[in-house]
């Protein structure tokens, strides 16, 4: 078995585990910390007070990681729950300090940061910046009503100089360009729970930008499904060289480039097709 091929595998038994943390238990970071818990409901509305029905709330564990800001980068939300009819919303949360957003996707792609058009928001104050909420061990925290969805934009991202950032290509092994995939930034080697980055979808050329808060040591994965779980059948799935994930450190305002990441369609569990 090839070590692609065995790194398939190991992501699969990884995320298999990982997912049932995805409204319910922390992935970052793991511990005594998930046998404290708190609850979180309110109900999410568009500025024009429509309730964000079939949308999806997002929580940001503010302990590992920046305050999400789209407009420089897109952080990955430790926890995530779908809104009822009326978006609605009750997730119990591990105890500590949480920034709050939403989406609701029109646009038909289901997974990734929003699209032009979707409806996307973060809770924050009169100065944009990410409130922060509370929650505390067997406590409920309500948040009553938060209208503030509206159609995201992309203009309002920053994909130009000065961004931390590593750009390059997404490709099969015949050296084909991958298009909606996605690269994800871990902190650790060992690549277990949810990456802390995302990159934006790839286009038809694979080419990919993913942009990061600050410097640091960064370890990359690529998925073209991702919505928390473990991945599917078909599924497009690598890493960066095809080798032991590889530690790439950026500097702050840096722009890393000519990275290539290479993939494979994901076979199921068990032995792939052709493995030795």
């Amino acid at each position: 078995m090839s070590f692609l091929q065995k790194m398939v595998l190991a992501a699969f038994m990884v995320l298999a585990l990982s997912s049932a943390a995805l409204s319910t238990g922390p992935s970052r970071p793991e511990g005594p910390l998930a046998a404290k818990t708190g609850t979180v409901s309110g109900q999410l509305l568009t500025t024009a007070g429509m309730p964000l029905s079939g949308g999806m709330v997002y929580f940001f564990n503010a302990a590992v990681g920046p305050p999400p800001a789209h407009e420089k980068y897109w952080r990955v939300p430790d926890f995530m729950k779908p809104l009822d009819d009326e978006g609605k919303f009750t997730v119990p949360l591990p105890e500590g300090n949480y920034y709050l957003g939403a989406t609701k996707r029109l646009s038909g792609k289901a997974v990734g940061p929003p699209r032009e058009g979707d409806y996307y928001f973060i809770s924050a104050d009169e100065k944009n910046l990410p409130l922060t909420y509370v929650v505390k061990s067997d406590a409920q925290l309500n948040l009553g009503k938060i209208a503030k969805g509206v159609p995201f934009k992309s203009s309002t991202v920053n994909y130009g100089d000065g961004i931390t950032s590593i750009a390059g290509t997404v490709l099969e092994n015949e050296g084909k360009p991958v298009a909606d995939a996605l690269v994800f930034a871990f902190v650790s080697a060992a690549t277990v729970g949810r990456p802390l980055f995302t990159s934006d979808p790839t286009g038809k050329d694979g080419k990919f930008l993913l942009r990061f808060h600050d410097s640091g040591t960064y370890y990359l994965k690529v998925r073209s499904v991702y919505g928390g779980g473990p991945p599917v059948t078909g599924e497009k799935i690598g890493g960066y060289r095809e080798m032991e994930p590889v530690a790439v450190t950026v500097k702050k305002g840096e722009r890393l480039t000519g990275f290539t990441m290479k993939v494979t369609n994901f076979a199921g569990r068990g032995p792939q097709k052709g493995a030795k």
